[in-house]
């Protein structure tokens, strides 16, 4: 029996150049929260909840416009920029 695993697309930018991408772990970590695994979700991918959190403010907003939706969305938007960023930089350099 095939896994979900077995669905994922590669990261081309570690098959080419051999350095993780921003977004590398990212399908395994939601294959991950779909399992029920929640730590080791944020383990493998720690912007995981930040995002979906973000995606859901935005499918919110669009829908019923929050008083303060943009700032919202852009406070989040910092918040995963910065936690995908420090987690490329730990998994690039400092791991």
């Amino acid at each position: 029996m095939m896994s979900p695993e077995d669905y994922m697309l590669p990261c081309l930018n570690k098959k080419l150049f051999g350095l993780e991408c921003m977004g590398c772990g990212m399908q395994r970590s939601i294959a991950l929260l779909l399992n029920g695994d929640f730590v080791a979700a944020f383990q493998m991918y720690p912007a995981i909840y930040s995002l979906i959190a973000l995606v859901g403010v935005i499918f919110l907003n669009y829908f019923k416009n929050f008083k303060h939706g943009y700032k919202i969305i852009i406070i989040l938007a910092l918040i995963n920029a910065l936690l995908i960023l420090g987690n490329f930089i730990y998994k690039t350099f400092i791991n």
